[in-house]
């Protein structure tokens, strides 16, 4: 894994290195990719999703988008990845780390999202992965935090490959496709992190 500084644009553009996968800050010439990719998903991922707005898939909401994230990594607010397969460099989805607290908490909110076509082949769980130890020894941090619905064993599955913990129910904690859903808290620890139990489990996501 490495985090590179690049002289592409005037901000800063990650690029974090996992096993099969490799992730990177968005541009806006992926575009095209991530609305094709989102708009062929749309129906697998509204059920764990906020409500999509109007323009949810528009070049300018995008634009938008690439802007924001820019930002929250020159702030070191928060960092949000494309997910890219080594092979071909296919976008597989999108990761982010948000909600970064410094100080005595030194921790950050995980969330992520994979593409219809690559379900159920481990690429998720290696992203994870891969961006675990991009926050723990680049960016630092203590603690990685994320929330799952109770019913999105997937996503849970991801977590728990990866030494996440869960640590309590939320209820109604995030209002997912314009519901107020209650949420399983989970928790990963900087000292608890080990890469050596993905190389026998069978990824599924």
């Amino acid at each position: 894994m490495a985090f590179l500084r690049s002289s592409i644009t005037q901000d800063a553009v990650g690029i974090v290195r996992g096993r099969g996968v490799w992730l990177r800050l968005p541009l806006m010439g992926d575009y095209g990719p991530w609305a094709e990719l989102r708009t062929r998903s749309r129906e697998h991922l509204t059920p764990w999703e906020p409500v999509w707005q109007r323009d949810e898939l528009s070049r300018s909401s995008f634009r938008r988008r690439v802007r924001h994230y820019q930002r929250e990594a020159r702030e070191d607010l928060g960092y949000a990845f494309l997910i890219f397969r080594d092979t071909d460099d296919a976008l597989l989805g999108g990761l982010t780390l948000s909600n970064v607290r410094r100080g005595v908490t030194q921790a950050a909110v995980l969330g992520y999202w994979l593409g219809l076509p690559f379900l159920k082949q481990g690429y998720m769980t290696e992203a994870v992965a891969a961006v675990a130890v991009f926050a723990f020894e680049d960016l630092h941090l203590h603690r990685l935090e994320a929330a799952t619905m109770p019913s999105n064993a997937a996503s849970i599955g991801v977590l728990e490959r990866n030494g996440f913990r869960a640590e309590g129910l939320a209820r109604r904690l995030l209002k997912i496709n314009g519901t107020w859903e209650d949420h399983v808290l989970h928790g990963l620890l900087s000292e608890e992190f080990s890469r050596a139990p993905l190389r026998t489990a069978a990824p599924s996501a």
